[in-house]
């Protein structure tokens, strides 16, 4: 082999070992807001190289910390759509903590609310009253990509709201 073409092997060798070890330094998360003042995103990018946690769909646990879900017997039990945002939601905390992320890696979340009964249609205000309780806050200013679909019912009779999210930060 020449010169000319062993200095080539050795270069594009050392070129591709240093970008595939800068390869993660990379990685990042990018999330757009084109209205500063809105609850949610527009969107969020995430580079390759990054960690994902995908979480499932959490329901709110009963009020009364004593209960379990086979003792819910009303929506009291479980509270209004802004009480069940907040619960769904501090469960989404805890388990996203428990991994190592935290509300502010969250990208995108999925909402899904039935109708409350008492008030004969969805809570929307409900829903986006205990999401601002975690998002745009002193503790957490980012927000999410978001979307929130109106099912007919949940896996229970008194359940009105169910949250699944995906999160993603550097490795």
């Amino acid at each position: 082999m020449s010169a000319k073409p062993l200095i080539r092997a050795v270069v594009g060798t050392a070129l591709a070992g240093a970008l595939m070890s800068a390869a993660p330094a990379m990685a990042q998360v990018v999330k757009y807001q084109s209205n500063p003042n809105a609850l949610i995103l527009d969107g969020a990018e995430v580079k390759a190289g990054t960690d994902l946690f995908f979480l499932s769909g959490q329901l709110a646990s009963p009020i009364d910390p004593k209960k379990t879900f086979a003792d819910v017997k009303s929506i009291e039990d479980l509270g209004d759509t802004k009480t069940q945002t907040i619960g769904a939601l501090t469960k989404i905390k805890a388990l996203l903590e428990s991994k190592g992320y935290n509300l502010g890696d969250l990208v995108k979340l999925t909402l899904f609310i039935a109708p409350d009964p008492k008030l004969g249609k969805l809570d929307f205000a409900g829903a986006n009253a205990g999401f601002k309780e975690f998002f745009k806050t002193t503790d957490n200013p980012s927000t999410v990509a978001r979307s929130a679909f109106q099912v007919a019912a949940l896996a229970g009779p008194y359940f009105l709201i169910e949250i699944e999210g995906i999160a993603a930060k550097k490795k």
